[in-house]
């Protein structure tokens, strides 16, 4: 507005993720992403300053409100938690430099919708559902049904999370801006890896705002066998 003060920066966030699960208590949260203006002037802003990739990002983070509230972000420069302590009312360091796990032992996916997978997605769940000590198998399903919350678990305690394109929604149905590249953004500076299943997230180039993508999440090595199934090279 005219009467305000410009910015140089440029914020977009999914305000509520999770809202599904409000009423019956389960963890939701708020993502954000944050982006430099292409331009000198800030009172020249347009759309395209919000259509970045998101390897332009200059800072992203999420709150995740549970049995605690907590805010995770990154600048770039590693990836950092803090906790709300309500007695003082701030926000204290209680995660320093996160580092997710190469591999872990989750997989985060909603299997509800099986039916419409396609076939390199459902031989990835057979895979990771049989008996093989030596990889590790089989992992355990946790899927909550709020992103934020599902991602936090695995950025901590290693994990993949899994959302591929369907019968129903061919080019996903994550938002890029909004979801996807902000939390890619902190989970490679956590050490992990975040896809669409053939591109890295973070080289997407957007086309607009709402653009939807399928999103591979988590720990690297982990990553990497399920867009190995994606690819059919499985």
């Amino acid at each position: 507005p005219p009467k305000n003060e410009t910015g140089s920066y440029a914020l977009l966030f999914d305000p509520l993720d999770g809202s599904s699960n409000i009423d019956v208590n389960v963890s939701v949260g708020t993502i954000f992403s944050i982006y430099k203006l292409k331009g000198n002037d800030p009172c020249k802003a347009s759309i395209n300053d919000c259509l970045q990739k998101g390897s332009e990002q200059v800072a992203a983070g999420y709150v995740i409100y549970g049995s605690s509230v907590v805010m995770v972000y990154t600048t770039g420069h590693g990836v950092h938690g803090f906790t709300y302590d309500p007695t003082i009312g701030e926000f204290l360091l209680s995660h320093e430099n996160i580092t997710t796990p190469k591999s872990g032992k989750y997989y985060s996916i909603n299997e509800g919708s099986y039916a419409q997978f396609n076939d390199g997605t459902k031989k990835y769940l057979d895979y990771i559902k049989e008996e093989d000590p030596a990889t590790g198998r089989p992992y355990s399903t946790r899927y909550i049904g709020s992103l934020v919350a599902d991602f936090h678990r695995n950025l901590l305690t290693g994990g993949v999370f899994v959302y591929p394109p369907t019968t129903k929604h061919l080019s996903g149905k994550l938002r890029l801006m909004y979801e996807a590249n902000p939390l890619a953004f902190i989970c490679e500076q956590a050490g992990g890896r975040a896809t669409n299943g053939r591109s890295r997230i973070l080289d997407i180039q957007p086309a607009e705002l709402h653009q939807r993508t399928p999103l591979y999440i988590g720990s690297t090595d982990d990553v990497i066998v399920a867009e190995e199934f994606e690819q059919g090279l499985r």
